[in-house]
């Protein structure tokens, strides 16, 4: 079994399209990127995670969510956190092609622990 110290927290603002394929998966992979996507961008911290939420994705969609997840510190550890604006504005920058291998390091489950309109 792994440890907590074994693995890192992320997090995901996302719209109900992306959400539906996520639970489509039993809550355990992100979909592909499409090919207009070639950077798939998990954050650092919930409150930046929210603000992505309320900003775009109720915009876009008239809902935002924010989820959570770990992935194994193993393969995170192949990426630098890149700070995008203010401190707490921080983000892993994970190519598209390797999405499937970040899925493949989900330690659970992909969990919504915010819902924003």
């Amino acid at each position: 079994m792994i440890n907590a110290t074994e693995t890192v927290i992320l997090y995901r603002p996302t719209g109900p399209e992306e959400l539906k394929l996520v639970e489509e998966s039993g809550y355990t992979r992100w979909p592909p990127r499409l090919p207009e996507q070639p950077i798939f961008y998990p954050v650092t911290n919930e409150a930046y995670a929210k603000e992505i939420a309320i900003d775009w994705n109720i915009k876009a969609s008239g809902v935002g969510y924010v989820t959570r997840f770990r992935v194994k510190k193993e393969f995170m550890d192949n990426y630098t956190v890149e700070q995008v604006g203010d401190s707490h504005h921080t983000e892993w920058w994970i190519p598209a092609e390797k999405l499937e291998k970040l899925n493949d390091n989900i330690v659970g489950v992909i969990e919504v622990i915010g819902e924003y309109r």
